[in-house]
């Protein structure tokens, strides 16, 4: 499945690339623009929550976090912009945010958490990034794709 975060109302063609062949597209907040959901519900379905920045009719309709239950985990999909409480996390084996604009892979007390970074407006010196989520069983694997580079260089977890 398809990681996206923090597009800002801009959805680059490399994102759409990287994104082909997806079964699933999550965006986790700062869509920017209703156009860009629907856009990427051209590749696959889409489940998104609501960033700090999401305001209008659009912005509505989106929740501020999502569990969803994926094969045999559990996935909690936030904008990352308020902390979540250890009920929240108790039960997901994997958590997606976005928010920073930060992209990270980390493994920390038997949770995948992944930041997919911003594949919107670059900001400062970060990269522009999404992430890439297989699912297979109880196991989860991750992988960052950099939009910016010739080869889509990638970093895996």
């Amino acid at each position: 499945m398809g990681l996206i975060s923090d597009t800002h109302g801009l959805l680059r063609p490399q994102a759409l690339t990287a994104l082909a062949g997806c079964d699933l597209v999550l965006h986790a907040g700062d869509v920017g623009d209703s156009e860009i959901l629907k856009r990427l519900s051209e590749i696959a379905p889409v489940h998104a929550v609501r960033g700090n920045t999401d305001e209008g009719g659009y912005a509505a309709e989106l929740p501020t976090s999502l569990t969803l239950p994926l094969e045999g985990l559990t996935l909690l999909l936030h904008h990352g912009h308020r902390p979540l409480s250890d009920e929240r996390l108790s039960d997901c084996q994997v958590v997606v945010q976005g928010h920073s604009h930060k992209p990270s892979l980390q493994r920390r007390e038997g949770r995948l958490y992944i930041n997919p970074g911003s594949a919107g407006p670059r900001r400062f010196s970060l990269p522009v990034t999404l992430g890439l989520l297989r699912i297979d069983g109880d196991r989860a694997t991750a992988e960052l794709v950099d939009l910016q580079s010739p080869a889509g260089s990638r970093e895996q977890l």
